[in-house]
């Protein structure tokens, strides 16, 4: 039965503790309210693992020190049932939870609901089963605290961004155009004229530095690419920073401050979670700068290098390369494997990348851009470049790629307007955070994920 605290209000929440705050409370009579986590019966003991959404900690069920009814209820329970407790906090560093190290010896107990059979159990689920129940999988300890650190990545992406000068800008998620590859476009009906979902704000960026100078967008984004592998989701949320007057090497130095502030960000703040994820955290406490920056070429070469070195055949045809082609999965994860941290690639081929991407001077045949590659296989966290900013060779690019010039005339028009030169970087936060948590598949990186073939719950 619901209480009636519930419903006063801000005077009613001060009645509860939070579980993260239980080490402020030893030795003091406190209220918890939240969920049934698991429940282990000792016959006159009943050790109850209570979450709230903030950590878990274990409730001391002692026969003796409760009355009849307090006793029936704590048996009645099943697991996620919604209850609150009131005991007496005490350390205990045998304790489970998190934080670990403390329980309470519960004196009131009221059973707000006993809930229904849980369909995920402690033994083996498949990953369809999972997804399917994805509603009540982000319960668990794992998925918790994975969306923890997201959380905690992207506050820290907006305060690093707010507090180096940046604005918000919010761009459109409808637009009448391609902003990357054309192949990966959802289309949409958009009263009677074809529209597309967003694949980047990057080209409404370009237009906002013109008043702003430095800024970022910062939302979903959408890619129809049918891929299934661990990288690619269908809709994600990526961080898009542009900035007036900048180089390819003033990009690449915000870039280390940026990734390396959200990194160690989430290690202060996410220690626990990550610890419960089994991350290995000294591959985290290097990120620092300066991180590695090597060409495009010299990448290439540390691959042929690394196929000729290779005595596995099948290493060996994962490592091929022609010079021209962006990398795959296997080649940025050898790149990578070379380094401790985080690696700069740069000056890729123009034809691999896309449009605006301003040319080397004197080899047309390479553009201005970089990608950010991490270690332990995690492959392409940011990809960025400087823009073409030359208002005759933008025109020329938009004819060259047979894009609708109408569609695009916006965009070359701002050429034309105090044009300067400047250049910025897109971040997946789902990569990012697949990264930083040591997770095997980017699905778990957001609450309800969309892939193909997958769009419930």
């Amino acid at each position: 039965m619901a209480r009636d605290c519930f419903n006063h209000g801000e005077s009613a929440l001060s009645e509860f503790t939070q579980i993260e705050n239980i080490a402020n409370h030893v030795g003091q009579t406190v209220k918890l309210r939240g969920w049934l986590y698991n429940k282990t019966d000792k016959g006159k003991l009943q050790f109850l693992l209570l979450r709230d959404g903030t950590g878990v900690v274990q409730c001391v069920v002692f026969q003796k020190d409760v009355s009849e009814s307090v006793f029936e209820a704590a048996m009645s329970l099943t697991q996620e049932s919604s209850l609150v407790v009131t005991g007496e906090v005490r350390e205990d560093a045998r304790a489970p939870g998190t934080p670990g190290g403390f329980e309470v010896g519960v004196e009131e107990l009221e059973v707000i609901q006993v809930a229904e059979p849980y369909p995920i159990s402690p033994k083996e689920h498949g990953t369809e089963f999972l997804m399917d129940q994805r509603h009540l999988w982000v319960r668990s300890s794992r998925q918790w605290a994975i969306l923890r650190v997201r959380a905690t990545v992207v506050k820290a992406i907006r305060d690093w961004l707010d507090g180096h000068g940046y604005l918000n800008i919010d761009t459109p998620i409808i637009s009448p155009a391609a902003g990357e590859d054309t192949t990966t476009l959802f289309e949409i009906d958009y009263f009677d004229e074809v529209a597309y979902l967003a694949q980047t704000g990057q080209l409404y960026n370009e237009s906002t530095i013109g008043a702003f100078g430095k800024v970022y967008c910062f939302g979903p984004t959408f890619r129809a690419e049918k891929s299934k592998t661990r990288r690619h989701l269908t809709e994600f949320w990526m961080v898009e920073p542009e900035m007036a007057f900048f180089t390819l090497d003033d990009l690449m130095d915000m870039q280390e401050q940026f990734v390396t502030y959200i990194v160690q960000t989430a290690l202060e703040q996410r220690r626990a979670e990550l610890e419960l994820l089994e991350r290995d955290l000294s591959r985290l406490e290097v990120v620092k700068p300066p991180f590695e920056r090597i060409t495009y070429d010299d990448a290439v070469d540390l691959l042929a290098k690394l196929r000729e070195e290779s005595d596995d055949p099948e290493q060996k045809e994962s490592l091929a390369m022609e010079w021209g082609n962006n990398f795959g999965s296997p080649h940025e994860t050898a790149i990578a494997a070379h380094f401790d941290k985080p690696v700069f690639v740069y000056n890729y081929p123009t034809a691999a990348k896309a449009f605006y991407m301003t040319p080397v001077e004197g080899r047309p045949e390479v553009c201005r851009s970089v990608d950010l590659l991490a270690p332990e296989g995690y492959g392409e966290i940011t990809g960025g470049s400087e823009r073409i900013h030359d208002p005759a060779l933008i025109e020329e690019r938009v004819k060259e790629m047979g894009l609708p010039y109408e569609a695009y005339k916006w965009y070359v028009d701002l050429r034309h307007f105090g044009t300067v030169p400047h250049a910025g970087f897109g971040m997946g936060v789902e990569r990012a955070v697949s990264w930083i948590c040591g997770t095997r598949h980017i699905r778990e990186t957001i609450a309800f994920p969309r892939m193909l073939k997958r769009m419930y719950p």
